[in-house]
């Protein structure tokens, strides 16, 4: 485990996991909102997804959490073990919600300064929907890569608790 991608839907809890896999790992992690969204919730270009990203898996280590399903090819191909956390829309629904009242009117630790957290119905219907129009591809997609990398689907946070106590 050198190169290690965490995704799963808003709320899953993919910067959590992440930092304390470095924590564990001493693998420096990389918060794909940090770089991809600029002050005032500008997102940077496809090209400079493309960019950013290219740069990032060339590392020798990695941890990268963040979907993007835009540029999340090039994460695929380069990591050595992908995480999915498949938590229920329910519990990422009131993990956002808590964090936008945690951070209300301030930046939170894994996003670019200048990006007040705040209610935002998008994300919300986004998370909402994750299950029905984004799951069944990407496991499908996690299926195909199985048989070279190391996939992990994590439901729990018992079964993510498990996880860090074996690393």
């Amino acid at each position: 485990m050198n190169k290690i991608m965490i995704i799963g839907s808003g709320g899953a809890g993919k910067s959590t996991l992440a930092r304390q896999i470095s924590e564990k790992l001493n693998i420096p992690v990389h918060h794909l909102d940090v770089y991809l969204w600029k002050p005032n919730w500008v997102m940077t270009t496809r090209e400079e997804q493309i960019k950013i990203q290219n740069e990032l898996v060339q590392n020798e280590a990695w941890i990268i959490d963040g979907n993007y399903d835009g540029t999340m090819e090039i994460r695929l191909q380069e990591a050595d073990t992908i995480i999915f956390l498949d938590v229920p829309r329910q519990i990422c629904l009131y993990r956002a919600f808590k964090r936008m009242i945690k951070y209300r009117d301030g930046s939170r630790p894994d996003m670019q300064e200048g990006n007040k957290e705040k209610f935002d119905f998008v994300f919300y219907r986004w998370i909402w929907n994750f299950p029905k129009k984004k799951r069944p591809a990407l496991l499908q997609r996690l299926n195909q890569l199985a048989v070279e990398k190391e996939v992990l689907v994590l439901h729990t946070s018992k079964e993510v608790d498990q996880f860090l106590t074996e690393l």
